[in-house]
């Protein structure tokens, strides 16, 4: 059972996530991810300028008169949220960990949906899938979804990207619209990044923190690998190893953005305890425009 003050988190995210799909998502999300392919809706009569491809010449023989078949856009989505609760997404300076965040943007993306009659899933992984909610519709389920992301306890602590998306393959059977959501700072993942993208509309939604990169002076610390739990003392007051962390850390992340470009997906870069709606409605419009 959620304690008063994990509920409250709960709702404080309702609200503001709400909010922004009704004032600034609407119609950007249908836009941009498009439903899976056409569905017959009715035979009418032919009117002059029809494409005379769309003759239903079964019910024009029958009838004596020429009627067209009409289709529209099947619309119904599913999504999927693929969410990383490693160690290193328990993490934030600026008063937000990655996994809040992670939360909050899950949010977003599960109202987004089920505002346009989508259904919404959820996968959690580590090194391991550590749960599973089937997609579904409704407020309900959505409220359920976003109380997994931001209060599940982690059995795991390193991240298994590979794992988690040849799970996604062997529980859906159709093309999904997917949003893998980590902070990507593990090795070796582009060959599964390239062949989930092949088979679902894949959107990586990035987590990063200001100290990954930027250490403070603050002298002599004892430094943990949150995924390993190796501990080291480092002397934050060297400007050298300071200088050395960026450039290793910024390398790291210039690495996995062409990483992620090469695998053929989109993605989303996002940093926790700085707004959001920009980078958002940009990615949004982008796919619009592409569509």
């Amino acid at each position: 059972m959620l304690t008063r003050e994990q509920l409250k988190a709960v709702r404080k995210i309702q609200i503001r996530t709400s909010h922004l799909v009704s004032d600034l998502f609407a119609g950007q999300y249908q836009s941009a991810f498009k439903g899976r392919g056409m569905e017959f809706a009715e035979v009418r009569p032919y009117l002059p300028g029809d494409d005379v491809r769309a003759i239903d010449w079964n019910v024009t023989a029958r009838t004596g008169e020429p009627h067209i078949k009409r289709f529209v856009e099947e619309r119904e989505l599913t999504v999927m949220l693929v969410v990383d609760a490693s160690g290193s997404t328990m993490f934030g300076s600026r008063g937000q960990f990655k996994r809040e965040l992670a939360a909050e943007i899950g949010a977003l993306f599960a109202f987004s949906a089920i505002q346009n009659n989508d259904k919404v899933g959820l996968i959690i992984f580590t090194d391991r899938v550590e749960l599973a909610i089937p997609p579904r519709k409704g407020n309900r389920h959505v409220l359920r979804v976003i109380r997994e992301i931001m209060n599940h306890e982690a059995v795991g602590r390193g991240t298994d990207i590979a794992g988690a998306l040849d799970y996604l393959d062997r529980v859906t059977h159709r093309r999904c619209v997917t949003f893998l959501m980590s902070d990507f700072l593990c090795d070796g993942i582009e060959r599964s990044l390239a062949a989930a993208s092949g088979r679902h509309d894949l959107v990586g939604v990035i987590f990063d923190d200001a100290r990954d990169v930027e250490l403070p002076d603050v002298g002599l610390v004892a430094m943990e690998d949150p995924e390993s739990g190796e501990v080291a003392i480092v002397d934050t007051g060297d400007r050298g190893f300071r200088e050395e962390h960026h450039r290793k850390q910024t390398e790291a992340r210039r690495q996995r953005d062409r990483g992620l470009r090469a695998a053929g997906m989109d993605f989303i870069r996002l940093n926790t305890g700085e707004p959001y709606s920009s980078a958002l409605m940009s990615f949004f419009r982008s796919r619009g425009r592409r569509r």
